[in-house]
């Protein structure tokens, strides 16, 4: 069944297909990462409550969300391939609902970012600027396994963590924050290398150049890898720099963890990728927030 027959099955969305065109599962990279940088201003978000619940549900449900509705619309002929049964390729959100929908989200992504000031505002432009230069031709800088991973890193964990300690802090956060920041931004490059794994065959029938494709399984995972692990190797000397040893080395037993679950997943990088979602990625995000918190006692 192709994509275009299945289009014309509904007049209107499903509300289930709905939610899940928007995947709430893919919120919490970018939620947390919010946290962390709110975490790591060193800002006391007493009386300001409403900074951090108004960022989270933005980086989360509503910017997340609409990236996610701009890459299925844009993804639906390689979904057809990979995922028929995915909300768009199914008919369950028919005709050009995906794109209404990840349009309607774009605006409110701008209104909501607008509340949190001008350093919530740009950010948020940085995100929905980002969100459709990944997936929109002719620019769909998913094609590349090097960009695209790269770009979706930065989106996720750098930019959000940015605006938590921005937003707080009403102004630029410290040098310390940024560097941490992005580092724990490009280190996202292999979660998201690996998390290319589960649409090989599409991606290599639509043209799609992951890591996965042009390098193979073994490859892509085995580069996956190393840079998560040396974005964490480089956090861990700048905490021994920073007087924050303890923190070093509890990031030290993270990553630990991360290198059990490497071992485990490189025996069959295609098989275990989703599983390594569980110890692997979530060693990652208890590492970052133990940095947002060294981060945060650092004197000014």
């Amino acid at each position: 069944m192709t994509v275009s027959t299945s289009l014309h099955f509904r007049r209107f969305p499903e509300p289930a297909a709905a939610l899940q065109l928007i995947k709430p599962i893919t919120w919490f990279p970018p939620m947390w990462a919010y946290v962390c940088g709110v975490v790591s201003s060193g800002v006391s978000p007493s009386g300001s409550w409403w900074l951090v619940v108004v960022g989270i549900l933005l980086a989360g449900p509503i910017v997340c969300g609409m990236s996610q509705a701009a890459n299925d619309w844009c993804d639906r002929h390689v979904d057809a391939i990979n995922e028929p049964d995915r909300p768009i390729p199914s008919g369950r959100i028919p005709g050009r609902w995906g794109l209404w929908i990840a349009l309607a989200m774009s605006a409110l992504s701008l209104a909501v970012g607008a509340l949190l000031g001008p350093w919530g505002f740009g950010a948020t432009v940085l995100g929905v600027l980002a969100a459709w230069a990944y997936s929109v031709e002719p620019i769909r800088l998913k094609r590349s396994g090097w960009w695209g991973p790269g770009l979706v890193g930065l989106s996720y964990e750098s930019l959000p963590w940015f605006t938590g300690a921005a937003v707080l802090s009403a102004g630029a956060p410290r040098a310390e924050v940024v560097i941490v920041a992005i580092l724990y931004g490009l280190g996202a490059h292999g979660i998201m290398t690996l998390n290319d794994f589960k649409a090989l065959e599409g991606d290599r029938k639509m043209g799609v150049n992951s890591l996965p494709v042009t390098l193979g399984p073994a490859a892509a995972a085995q580069i996956a890898c190393l840079i998560m692990a040396a974005a964490q190797v480089v956090v861990i000397a700048l905490l021994f720099e920073w007087g924050r040893p303890i923190h070093a080395f509890v990031i030290c037993g993270f990553l630990a963890v991360q290198f059990w679950a490497m071992s485990v997943m490189l025996r069959d990088p295609k098989g275990k990728a989703p599983w390594y979602n569980g110890p692997g990625v979530g060693a990652y995000v208890a590492g970052m927030m133990t940095a947002a918190i060294a981060i945060r006692g650092l004197p000014l």
